[in-house]
């Protein structure tokens, strides 16, 4: 039987945007995008921006790549992963994506690439 289960959306947010805010932007919809068929599961979505951008906004902000910005926005996805149980990876390519997937393979949660194989909640 498959229990609700929070899911870590990682895929491309800076990577490849050459810090541009508008693609920046067109990435995370491609995340959010992902959200709807995990939650249709049964499951809870997240994605690490979705907590590091309001943080990142409530210490003050600052500038992409910062010290401030890199300090707040791999971390949040970390603590986030240790609570999640599952990783859906989207394609394109990312470090710190990379380096979710790594993290849930280390503590044994499964690692999805398409939102179809995430079971349903029974």
């Amino acid at each position: 039987m498959t229990t609700a289960m929070m899911i870590l959306i990682a895929g491309p947010y800076r990577s490849g945007t050459g810090d541009d805010p508008a693609k920046m932007a067109a990435n995370l919809k491609r995340l959010e995008a992902a959200a709807w068929p995990i939650f249709h599961k049964g499951h809870v979505p997240m994605i690490g921006e979705w907590v590091a951008l309001p943080v990142l906004e409530g210490a003050g902000g600052g500038p992409v790549g910062g010290a401030l910005y890199d300090s707040i926005l791999h971390p949040a996805a970390h603590r986030l992963l240790a609570r999640c149980d599952g990783v859906l990876r989207l394609e394109g390519a990312s470090t710190g994506a990379d380096n979710d997937v790594r993290i849930a393979r280390e503590r044994g949660i499964p690692v999805w690439h398409d939102p179809d194989d995430i079971p349903a909640v029974a």
